[in-house]
């Protein structure tokens, strides 16, 4: 387990006041003008020494995506840091957390990310239903202008750096960076075609980098303690330390920081007092929010909950939002309704999209009843296949996944049901879901 004095968001249960008093008594903003004067080349190698990667799903490196923005901004397009606080994929909320509880990392981590990618502003997008953090937010980023922190002259820096908060209005897809930064601009949020890439056009046609919370929170704790305090937490190629939302049928669901590559038995056991109802009692998981296909029991249990260590079994870490679900699940209704979800969140502009995700949940639906055809599972396959990968944004691929995760782990259940449905015999089935 990771030791106390690890741990970068120690106030992450908000045991503490997030206001900036408090958060410098817990080492925030601490000679932040410090901090900017090794250099913005200084600050981007250091990231790229610690390992850190995005912490919003991509798993991107972080220092390497600083390093795409322009180094000598023109005047007329400067350039921008947009910060990815929309968060709504299903089972995460890390980024809540951080917002509500701990602001202040956010905006420390916002100007010295911006000073590095020689950004004139930081717009963070925080989701609409987020009501009450968006208001704290909003008052941070207020004492942090009225102490001198952020704005003209930034921490006496003679950086000027102006942070903004613009709540968006519900949609799932302004979560995806070119359709958060139309949002932003006032358009419709919809994915951009790319190339350009936003560093090249991004905000207003300007260099824009867009990152995740959790990456820009943990910039200014990687600087003070060095990236090779960093590095040494994690696996090679997924370094760090990472906040866990853990969802579902654990005894205390809980979100907790610990060391990347932990496995995930240690994870449940040490954070969440076990499986309900015991191990044996396990049917699944989905470990990174509900657009990565779901790993069954026997697969998760001893894996490293890491990049690699996920996508060796046919998943992804994602947001780190882990969603267990034990032998009471409906498994086939469970992913029914995640591809509901996103059915309603497409936001229609691929025709791949638009159409598919509406097919596949009704196909879903009759599967999840029994009322189909046991062909028609392979046909749903097919079009799984024909939707992922052919889309502007990855939502056709996050509405394909949770299907084909199910179809390869849980097909036996799926033919049972329409076996019954049928009036057939179903105990070959029941042995073979066994």
């Amino acid at each position: 387990m990771l030791a106390d004095k690890d741990r970068i968001f120690t106030n992450v249960y908000g045991f503490q006041p997030w206001t900036l008093l408090a958060a410098r008594a817990r080492g925030d903003w601490d000679n932040t003008k410090k901090l900017l004067e090794i250099g913005a080349d200084t600050i981007i190698d250091r990231i790229k020494a610690s390992g850190l990667r995005g912490r919003g799903g991509a798993g991107f490196p972080t220092g390497t995506k600083w390093g795409f923005m322009p180094k000598e901004p023109r005047p007329d397009r400067p350039n921008f840091l947009v910060i990815n606080a929309d968060e709504s994929e299903p089972g995460s909320c890390k980024d809540r957390e951080i917002i509500r509880h701990d602001p202040h990392k956010l905006i420390e981590g916002a100007l010295v990310a911006g000073y590095a990618m020689r950004a004139r502003a930081a717009y963070i997008y925080i989701r609409g239903e987020y009501i009450r953090e968006a208001e704290v937010l909003f008052a941070a980023i207020a004492e942090a202008y009225d102490a001198g922190l952020i704005g003209k002259n930034a921490c006496g820096s003679g950086y000027d750096f102006d942070v903004f908060c613009h709540r968006g209005a519900g949609a799932y897809i302004c979560g995806e960076e070119t359709a958060m930064l139309e949002s932003l601009e006032g358009k419709k949020g919809q994915p951009r075609l790319k190339p350009p890439f936003p560093a090249g056009a991004g905000l207003y046609g300007c260099p824009t980098t867009v990152n995740n919370v959790e990456s820009i929170a943990v910039v200014p704790t990687i600087l003070h303690r060095g990236p090779e305090w960093f590095a040494s937490f994690g696996a090679e190629n997924n370094k760090g330390t990472k906040l866990f939302q853990i969802s579902g049928h654990v005894n205390r669901p809980c979100v907790v920081e610990d060391a990347m590559s932990i496995p995930f038995r240690q994870l449940i056991d040490e954070h969440c007092g076990g499986i309900r109802g015991g191990w044996d009692n396990l049917l699944a998981v989905i470990p990174g929010g509900s657009s990565v296909p779901l790993v069954p029991a026997k697969d998760i249990m001893d894996c490293p909950m890491d990049f690699d260590g996920l996508k060796a079994v046919g998943s992804g870490l994602g947001t780190a939002a882990v969603i267990v679900m034990d032998k009471s699940t409906d498994i086939v209704r469970a992913i029914s309704r995640i591809s509901y979800f996103y059915k309603h969140e497409s936001c229609g502009q691929c025709t791949p999209c638009r159409e598919g995700t509406g097919w596949m949940w009704r196909v879903m639906e009759r599967l999840r009843t029994g009322d189909a055809d046991v062909s028609e599972i392979d046909t749903l396959y097919s079009v799984t296949k024909q939707v992922e990968g052919h889309t502007i944004c990855a939502l056709g691929d996050a509405a394909a996944w949770p299907i084909q995760g199910l179809i390869k782990h849980f097909r036996p259940e799926i033919e049972r049901r329409i076996a019954e449905a049928q009036g057939g015999d179903l105990s070959p089935m029941q042995e073979a879901a066994e």
